[in-house]
């Protein structure tokens, strides 16, 4: 796990905090590298929510789970914001390949999720994090490095009895399998 002292740079920290809205926080910003992203969008003009297609399936206690992949930079930097509701039977899969420390905040979401942090099909960390409208929104944050985030609806994971330690089953559509 990561702290904030880790910035080379007060600089990086104000432009990782008006570049990036709700969802994922690319390592690059957080841990100082030149290797900023340069293809995010500045929050102030992103106004809209994303409703990206189905391309995955989460296999849970006898119930399925279908999930968008967020594959892109882009559109894990936009993640779930600016969404009123997510059905109880849908979510959003962020894949990261090579396996990863990830940070993950909720501006500009206005339901709470549940976040997991998944690594080789196993669940490693689980956040339910609360909405946030605030300039100043917190991080959460993976606690090893993982290879996927699930976002659920909040308090999903305790209805479906979902613990650290789980194995989970993830299935990809044929049109967006992952290597």
């Amino acid at each position: 796990m990561f702290t904030l002292f880790k910035f080379s740079s007060p600089v990086i920290i104000g432009v990782s905090f008006l570049l990036f809205g709700c969802g994922f926080i690319p390592p690059s910003v957080l841990g100082g590298d030149e290797n900023i992203a340069l293809e995010t969008t500045p929050v102030n003009s992103i106004s809209q929510g994303q409703n990206l297609p189905i391309g995955a399936k989460l296999l849970i206690n006898q119930e399925i789970i279908e999930l968008e992949v967020a594959q892109t930079p882009q559109q894990q930097q936009i993640g779930l914001m600016y969404r009123d509701f997510l059905p109880p039977n849908r979510g959003m899969l962020f894949p990261f390949n090579p396996p990863q420390t990830v940070s993950f905040w909720m501006k500009n979401v206005s339901i709470p999720l549940d976040m997991i942090f998944v690594s080789e099909g196993i669940v490693k960390h689980i956040v339910t994090a609360p909405p946030c409208n605030d300039e100043n929104c917190p991080l959460y944050n993976s606690t090893v490095a993982i290879d996927q985030v699930i976002e659920l609806a909040g308090n999903r994971t305790e209805e479906l009895g979902i613990k650290v330690g789980d194995k989970i089953s993830i299935e990809f559509l044929e049109e967006n399998q992952q290597n």
